[in-house]
This record gives structure tokens, sequence and C-alpha cells, in this order.
């Protein structure tokens, strides 16, 4: 097959994880690198996110969303890495033939060495929550209610339900307080928030605005604008109590039910998707099935926050970069398996004897925990913990000690509640 190009490194995603992955393989000696961008700018997500809280962790200060999408966009300039924007990738094939098109070049094929996918997520839309009633206008998820009014200014509305407790829908509840709209209430399925502690903390409480907990949209109301939605209580096995039906007069619906890994592309290469996180199975060099096709950042699953974006994003730059220059170094094989009450682990598999984070979630809110590795009957690591919840992503480092005491193949993370 004739193709277009080759590049050495092809990197789908502009983002800050995409950038980042970018920087990390250039300082590690790669100077081949293309990054394939379907926006009209690099920066992802962070271009719309407006508030403060980002950069602590990576550059020691805190920053805007743009502010640290630009303190990477800056430095791949510097570093005179290619990068083309509008531009759609089409395809991925296992063997890292990527597919493309842009107005200026039609449909074009890129061969290279090593891939990384960068490509972020997106919102679950109203369609995939099963709302009852009629369809008007003035419901928006709220990223897309964030974009209106951070880049385009424009207000969806004044009288405001928000549905869903994640990050995204509780900064957008103090955005849209602070813009001179109402938000009645925060209403959430579970019993417990989907977000980050801080964000209830400086986003509702600070403004005063409700968070019902264990609270649905049942119905939506209104036939050409939005008029309003019925919220209800929901038991302990998520089914509405009739009895406490409330009315919520409003003219916009934010949706922040949860986001997801855009992974068509991964899907397309035959690549195994975790059934918990959305994202690729990948092993600690952030490697998927397929040799030499790496996955960071909010595609391989959804982060709290962006510099752990970017902490992941460079291992996976260095790791491609390694592969790359032939120098792969894997010796063993061990499984990260969880007991339920701690979802999902990223990585999945461990291939190098190294020191190595894992990333976790638990599923529910669980108080005076001990969190435990093990190997069959041995334990490897234990730790005890106040607090644990969903909407706080935990990290542990197995060190390569560690981890040559494993015998089995499979090692065991579990929590041991009610200690």
């Amino acid at each position: 097959m004739n193709y277009d190009r080759k590049a050495d490194l092809v990197i789908i995603g502009g983002g800050p994880a995409g950038m980042a992955a970018a920087l990390a393989a250039r300082e590690a000696g790669i100077n081949d690198i293309l990054i394939l961008e379907r926006d009209n700018e690099l920066g992802g997500i962070l271009r719309q996110c407006i508030h403060g809280g980002f950069g602590l962790h990576t550059f020691g200060e805190e920053l805007t969303g743009p502010e640290y999408a630009y303190r990477y966009e800056k430095r791949v300039k510097e570093e005179n890495i290619p990068y083309m924007l509008n531009t759609m990738v089409t395809e991925l094939t296992p063997d890292r033939c990527v597919t493309a098109m842009n107005e200026k070049l039609g449909v074009f094929t890129v061969k290279a060495e090593a891939v990384i996918l960068a490509m972020g997520c997106r919102e679950r839309p109203k369609g995939a929550l099963g709302i009852s009633g009629t369809r008007p206008s003035g419901i928006y998820t709220a990223g897309t209610a964030q974009k209106f009014v951070n880049m385009k200014g424009y207000m969806p509305g004044r009288e405001v339900v928000i549905l869903g407790s994640g990050d995204i829908g509780l900064i957008m509840a103090r955005r849209m307080t602070l813009e001179g709209a109402k938000v009645h209430a925060v209403c959430e399925l579970m019993p417990y928030s989907g977000g980050l502690a801080r964000n209830i903390e400086q986003c509702l409480n600070d403004y005063g605005i409700p968070l019902k907990l264990s609270h649905t949209v049942a119905e939506i109301h209104g036939k050409e604008r939005l008029e309003g939605v019925t919220i209800v209580k929901v038991d302990e096995n998520r089914r509405p109590i009739p009895e406490t039906r409330e009315y919520v007069k409003c003219d916009t619906l934010l949706l922040s039910c949860g986001l997801i890994p855009e992974n068509e592309l991964t899907k397309g290469a035959g690549i195994s998707l975790d059934r918990v996180t959305g994202g690729a199975v990948v092993n600690g060099k952030r490697e998927t099935e397929c040799e030499g096709i790496f996955a960071c950042g909010n595609v391989l699953h959804v982060h709290d926050l962006v510099d752990f974006v970017s902490d992941e994003a460079v291992i996976a730059g260095r790791s491609a970069a390694e592969y790359i220059k032939g120098k792969s170094n894997e010796k063993i094989k061990i499984k990260l398996q969880t007991d339920g009450k701690i979802r999902y682990t990223v990585p999945q598999i461990i291939t190098e004897l190294s020191d190595t984070t894992v990333y976790f979630r638990v599923s529910d809110v669980y108080k005076n925990a001990e969190i435990l590795i093990e190997d069959g009957e041995e334990k490897l690591y234990s730790k005890k913990t106040l607090k644990l919840a969903p909407g706080e992503m935990e990290s542990i480092k197995l060190t390569a000690n560690m981890l040559s005491r494993v015998k089995s193949g499979e090692i065991k993370f579990s929590l041991k509640t009610g200690v």
C-alpha cells in the first residue's frame, strides 16, 4: 500500500494529553512527530474552562484552563513539533496506519512507527438518559453550556436545573449564578456526588445552591421551550418514589451525567476496551494490546485533574519513544484484578519490573477502610484511610521490589471496610 507520508510518531488529539505526550517524546529523542487535531486550535476542552484550579501539581501555581493549555502550546511551537488543525482522523488500523482528512489535503494516510491516542472524552447526551417528556429547546449538556457562556458570550437561560453532580455541572452551577441566572437545584441520582469535594464547597455551598442527592429528573415539560421539570427522589434501588414528585419551573436543564472516552477509533483498530472505564486496556507503559499504539488522558479513563492527564501523557510519550527506538523491556505479565468496591485500575496489566503508579476509583463512599493489595494469600500492601469517594481518583505506587514478589501472575486490589 502506498502512504501519503510516514512519521515516527502520530498523536491523535491536540489537547493537554496530546501536547504533553508530544513534548515527552521529543525530550526522549523523537524528532519526527505529527499531532492531528480536529478543532481549529490546540488546547482541547481547556480552552473553554476559564475557571481556576489548574496547574498546581504540574506548574506549582494556579492557572485557568486556557493558561494551562497555552503553557503546552507555547512549548510545542518552540520545539517546532508539527501539527495539523481542522483535521479529522477517520480510521486507525492495528498496523498503525492513520487515515485523516482536512480541507487542504482531502483524505490522506500516514504510516506511523507508533501512535498515541489522546482524543479525550465526550458528555453523555439526553438521549442516553431515558427521561420522559417532550423535546423542547433549553436542554444542554453542561459542557455545551460552558462553551456558549465562556467562548460565545451566550446565556442558555435564566432559570436553571442541573441533572448530575459531575465536576462540569458543579462548575456551571457557579458560572450560571455569576452571570445572573437562578440555579434552583443540582439533582444527583446517586446518594453521593460524582464531583470533587472542593467543587461542592466552592461552587454550590458558597452560593447557597442545593444539592439534592438520590434525586433525578422524571419528566420534561414544554413544547417549544422548556417550561419546567419534575424531579423525584429515588430509593436505594434507584426507583422513583412517586409521592416525592416535585415540579420546578425553569427554562434551562443542564446535563452533567458522566463522560464517555472517545474510543471509536480505538474500537475500529480492534483494541479491547475496559468495561468499566470505557477506555483501552493498557499496561504500565500505557501501551494497548496493539503493539506500538498507546493511550493517555481522558480517552483512557476520565481524570479529576488535568495535572494527572499530563503525568500520564508523559508516560505514554516516553514509552512510545522507547518503542520507536526498539528499547522495550517487557519481562513480566501481571494482571490487576479488583473486588467491585474498587471499580477499576489503570493500568490493568504490568509488563515491566519497575516502579508503577496505579490509579483507581471506588464504587461508593467508604469510611474507615483499608486498601489491600494481595498476591493470593500474601499481602503486598495495605493502607488505612478515613474516606474514599467515587468522585476522587486515588493512586498507589507499586514498587519494583513489591512486583518482584508476585508469584501467581495476578494481584488483587480490594477494600476492607469498617476497620
